[in-house]
């Protein structure tokens, strides 16, 4: 059972990617890929400060107006 489920789950990720790479060859695939990985990886880290971040700019404009 347990092998069918996963079996299931890896071929569900295979048509998503399948669905995603688009015009992209395989030999093209980590120059896209890898970039919009790390991306959301940083953007998975950043989250937990991300109210903080934005009000920075608000900050600075009441302090320069």
């Amino acid at each position: 059972m347990i092998s069918e489920t996963h079996a299931q789950f890896a071929n569900f990720i295979w048509s998503i990617c399948n669905l995603l790479r688009g015009p992209y060859k395989r030999n093209e695939y980590r120059k896209v890929i890898l970039p919009f990985t790390v991306l959301r990886r940083f953007d998975c880290l950043l989250a937990p400060t991300m109210v903080m971040r934005r009000s920075i700019p608000v900050m600075i404009k009441g302090l320069t107006a």
